[in-house]
């Protein structure tokens, strides 16, 4: 029997029992089912990616130093992105993302809870608030938990808060750019179907106490998860993560990277109806030798993306999947080029770029705007629960209503926008 999925089926039934009421729903039929979060894990440079500033010289610009112009009239883009550059009437791009704090942990946080840190109470991330809305409680009855992640989890504080364990992420780990995407309780590499049954058999023949009191509940509780344990292991599910059936022009077209092949997984997540999907992109942490590191890393975003949102659109899913990009933070415009830093940016939460397609958000738009060198937000701010709040309207969810502690306390789902100038909704993009 295996453990983390038998813990899943666990959780999601003792959950169901509760039958604890929707609240929050916005009541207004959703313009997105699923959402595909791009996480690059360490803070990605704004300056080259989505916010380029080449006036700044090497000092801010460093060797990037020639943005390319998109399909959209005035809007340019970092000299790495190519292809990104040709869809650009697909995203949005938000240059003006603002919080202020330069640490990963307290950045993450608000980044993925909209919420700044506090004492005691943990507040749930974007995925686990979608999955308790979207998820077994909104009759979500897929096999693949409502909330996966590919394939390495940030931990704490891009989980599930105070929510519970039902609303954890189902954490995948493998590379589905191996042969085999091994992953964690469903894919064993190197173990095959029959290997799996001889074992499933070897341990029934070892379960005497459960054969010798077949009246107990407990007892056939836990035999028919082990049914929907090994349904998951041995049935229709794992091949949804087998990617070698994916034709080859296909998964070249995604780049045979380990982000790459993330992205086409994602693509077919969607397709089963998971509605939250994160890809967890590491390696943006380039306090050394940043350029060097972005001269792999961007064009392999650029490849992966790209496919991705083409893809989505190709298959009529793009309307329906939202597709945002981002991480904690940005980098520090002024570039470190004395030793050891040797070229590196370290963190920077005052001005970060995001991109959102899909969903119904209109693409070939830029929102806000930072000053000549990117140091400092000049128009429109954006704050964490303003990008949050709006992915949850278009996923039909109030972001203004509450959810429920296990203690009974209605807990706001974003905190208000209060009086910050500027702050609100990404109404230019909807």
């Amino acid at each position: 029997m295996n453990n983390k999925v038998m813990r899943y089926l666990i959780a999601a039934f003792v959950a169901l029992c509760a039958l604890v009421p929707a609240v929050g729903d916005a009541g207004s039929k959703p313009y997105a089912k699923s959402v595909i979060q791009i996480w690059m894990w360490g803070g990605p440079s704004q300056l080259d990616t989505f916010d380029p500033k080449p006036a700044g010289g090497r000092d801010y610009a460093g060797p990037y130093d020639s943005p390319i112009s998109t399909n959209v009239p005035g809007v340019v883009i970092g000299q790495k992105l190519p292809l990104l550059a040709s869809m650009a009437d697909k995203y949005a791009i938000i240059r003006s993302m603002t919080h202020g704090s330069n640490a990963h942990e307290t950045a993450a946080y608000m980044m993925q809870t909209g919420h700044e840190p506090g004492v005691g109470l943990v507040y749930p991330s974007l995925g686990a608030i979608v999955s308790y809305f979207k998820g077994a409680r909104a009759g979500y009855s897929g096999k693949i938990p409502p909330y996966v992640v590919l394939t390495e989890s940030q931990g704490r504080f891009s989980e599930e808060g105070y929510l519970g364990p039902l609303y954890k992420p189902f954490v995948t780990g493998g590379d589905p750019a191996k042969k085999v995407f091994a992953v964690d309780g469903i894919v064993s590499e190197g173990l095959t179907d029959a290997r799996q049954k001889e074992r499933r058999a070897l341990l029934d023949s070892l379960d005497t106490l459960g054969a010798a009191a077949p009246g107990v509940p407990d007892f056939a509780l836990a035999e028919r998860y082990e049914d929907e344990a090994y349904e998951m292991i041995l049935g229709p599910t794992k091949q949804v993560f087998d990617l070698t059936t994916e034709p080859d022009q296909v998964r070249d077209r995604y780049g045979r990277t380990s982000f790459g092949q993330s992205c086409l997984m994602a693509r077919r997540l969607v397709e089963q109806g998971v509605p939250y999907i994160t890809i967890n992109y590491k390696g943006w942490d380039t306090h050394k030798d940043h350029f060097g590191a972005m001269d792999k890393m961007l064009p392999d975003l650029d490849k992966g993306l790209s496919a991705l949102i083409a893809d989505l659109e190709a298959k009529g899913l793009l309307d329906s999947t939202i597709v945002w990009w981002g991480g904690e933070f940005g980098r520090t415009p002024q570039v470190s080029w004395e030793a050891p830093w040797n070229g590196g940016r370290s963190h920077f939460g005052a001005a970060v770029s995001v991109l959102l397609a899909g969903g119904g958000f209109k693409g070939g738009v830029v929102v806000g705007a930072t000053d000549a060198r990117g140091e400092t937000v000049v128009e429109r701010p954006v704050y964490p629960r303003d990008l949050l709040g709006t992915i949850l309207e278009r996923m039909g969810i109030d972001p203004d209503g509450t959810i429920p502690t296990p203690q009974g306390l209605d807990m706001a789902i974003m905190p208000s926008s209060g009086t910050k100038p500027g702050a609100g909704r990404l109404t230019e993009i909807e």
